[in-house]
């Protein structure tokens, strides 16, 4: 669901850069209030297994299109949302200045179409109400993960079409391309869901405290870093190479003949703002598309090195939002 640059006009990437940055303050505000220097390692190693994760597309059986993980709810169950928020936005900031996947005109847009609805919607709304309620604990986690990503992802894909047409990029009536978004993104949400839910069932079993949950740990904190580690090299360096071809969802629902037929080399509008954001990347990205700049190979590595850089940002802004906090405290003190 990453956008382009040529999705969006000006005016309204301007817009949705202001509304992810109002949000990411609060998120910042809030996390500095937090004072827990275990979730730093979990901060790290989380954002990058989501980072790996979406590097792996999955197919959409009898569609011709393919989907990837999100990963909104599944930070926000581990790290909160406010947390889960800022991990995203590293996330999604790498992704466009290092590999090219979304434009950086448009990322407050996939910001708020990718992070904003799994981190907050998702879990205020849905995951924590349910976790509340007496069920079984593994029924919750499957019930919140699978129901969570799919009202999010319908959220966040309206949101696109919503965005598009605000654009002037499509001359589709905004239902119509609503109809074609939203039933393949209801599939790909479904598999996130599962995906989600098998993670979070896995963290529930052997570390339940990092859930909220109250039941003895079978895992030190380290043991399980070390575990997710282990998981995310093999995922960003192994498994991705196996991802499926098929476009994604977004790029099913505009490029392909019985749908939109839009022309995958010249579509969308184009503007001083957008061409200055496509230069910065142009020079910043040294692994377009996971791969080396050739075409050929390099999608290990990018897995590998994208994923590591994940990690020690989004470590590094919540140890710096510790520190931070630490002194005002010392100076009040």
């Amino acid at each position: 669901m990453h956008m382009a640059d040529a999705l969006l006009s000006p005016q309204t990437a301007i817009t949705m850069y202001l509304a992810s940055s109002a949000v990411a303050i609060k998120s910042v505000k809030e996390v500095s209030k937090e004072n827990n220097l275990e979730k730093i390692s979990m901060m790290g190693v989380s954002a990058a297994l989501v980072f790996a994760g979406q590097m792996i597309n999955y197919t959409i059986p009898g569609t011709g299109s393919s989907g990837h993980l999100c990963g909104g709810l599944l930070l926000s169950a581990i790290l909160g949302p406010y947390a889960g928020f800022l991990a995203m936005i590293v996330i999604l900031a790498i992704q466009c200045l290092f590999f090219a996947d979304g434009g950086l005109m448009a990322l407050g847009a996939n910001v708020w179409n990718m992070a904003f609805y799994g981190c907050f919607v998702g879990y205020f709304l849905i995951y924590q109400p349910i976790m509340k309620t007496r069920m079984n604990t593994r029924m919750k986690i499957i019930i919140a993960s699978v129901l969570g990503c799919i009202v999010t992802l319908q959220l966040g894909s309206f949101s696109v079409c919503l965005e598009t047409k605000l654009s002037g990029i499509t001359s589709l009536p905004l239902g119509s391309f609503a109809m074609i978004m939203q039933p393949i993104h209801l599939a790909i949400g479904f598999v996130e869901g599962l995906i989600t839910s098998a993670i979070l069932l896995f963290i529930n079993e052997y570390r339940p405290e990092v859930l909220n949950i109250g039941r003895e740990n079978k895992l030190s904190m380290n043991k399980l870093v070390a575990i997710m580690a282990v998981l995310v090299v093999l995922t960003g360096g192994a498994f991705s190479l196996y991802a499926s071809g098929n476009p994604d969802g977004l790029e099913w629902s505009l490029f392909q003949e019985k749908n939109m037929g839009l022309n995958e080399d010249d579509y969308g509008v184009s503007s001083s703002l957008s061409d200055k954001a496509g230069a910065i990347v142009d020079k910043t990205a040294f692994l377009p598309d996971y791969g080396f700049a050739d075409g050929e190979g390099g999608t290990s590595l990018a897995g590998l090195v994208g994923s590591a850089i994940v990690a020690a940002v989004a470590a590094l802004i919540y140890a710096v939002g510790k520190l931070n906090r630490n002194r005002t405290k010392g100076n009040f003190e």
